[in-house]
């Protein structure tokens, strides 16, 4: 499994031949200018979301790739009335993609899109693949629910936002890992605009001194599981 940041929240999954994008917004992004979305790849596109800083691009990489976008149910079907593919999901379930399997649960946030319509329930990602577990949490504060992730999955990496004022901050994230088991953590969500900008040798120095390992990637950079 390859994971590559794009920025901000959005995320790129290869997995079982397949690529995937979570929560796209790139043309946006000023950091992000060097990435062209016209190149990437999407067989599917996962929203957490409906804020306009995780699907600006959705409409677009979905035309250019005929991807399946799979989030909520208001969420899939504001897509699908544009005529977009989609898979409708909602808040404790799963299923089998042919990437992998694919749970969506709970968050802790707001969900509208930019032109007022209800984006319902935010919520995450668990995806299992190639016998690799990840969970992302979408923009989330700090939860008890995390605690019942490990229950169903043991975890290979957690992605959590760490920028504050929107989402967790450093220390919170830091919890959310004792919550959800898992000592390897992908940082999102700092540094795209003041209100998240962090500092970056803190936050890693913190989640060191606590046993765990934070990465905070560069845009385009990937990592494998």
């Amino acid at each position: 499994m390859k994971i590559t940041f794009y920025g901000h929240s959005c995320l790129g999954i290869e997995v079982s031949g397949k690529h995937l994008l979570v929560d796209p917004f790139i043309s946006g992004n000023e950091k992000a200018a060097h990435i062209d979305i016209a190149t990437l790849k999407a067989d599917y596109i996962l929203i957490t979301h409906a804020h306009f800083d995780h699907v600006l691009d959705v409409e677009t990489i979905a035309k250019n790739n005929n991807s399946v976008i799979i989030s909520n149910w208001e969420i899939a079907m504001y897509f699908g009335n544009k005529g977009l593919q989609h898979h409708p999901m909602n808040i404790g379930g799963s299923w089998q993609f042919d990437f992998g399997k694919v749970k969506y649960v709970a968050a802790v946030h707001s969900s509208s899109f930019s032109d007022g319509t209800y984006g319902g329930n935010p919520g995450g990602f668990v995806i299992e693949g190639e016998h690799k577990n990840i969970y992302i949490s979408g923009d989330t504060g700090l939860t008890m629910d995390m605690k019942l992730i490990p229950m169903r999955t043991k975890l290979d990496l957690a992605v959590f936002p760490i920028g504050n004022c929107f989402t967790m901050d450093v220390e919170d994230a830091i919890m959310a890992a004792d919550f959800v088991d898992c000592d390897k953590i992908l940082g999102c969500h700092f540094d795209t605009f003041g209100f998240i900008v962090i500092d970056h040798n803190d936050a890693k120095k913190r989640f060191f001194d606590a046993g765990k390992d934070l990465m905070l990637l560069d845009i385009g950079e990937s990592i494998s599981l």
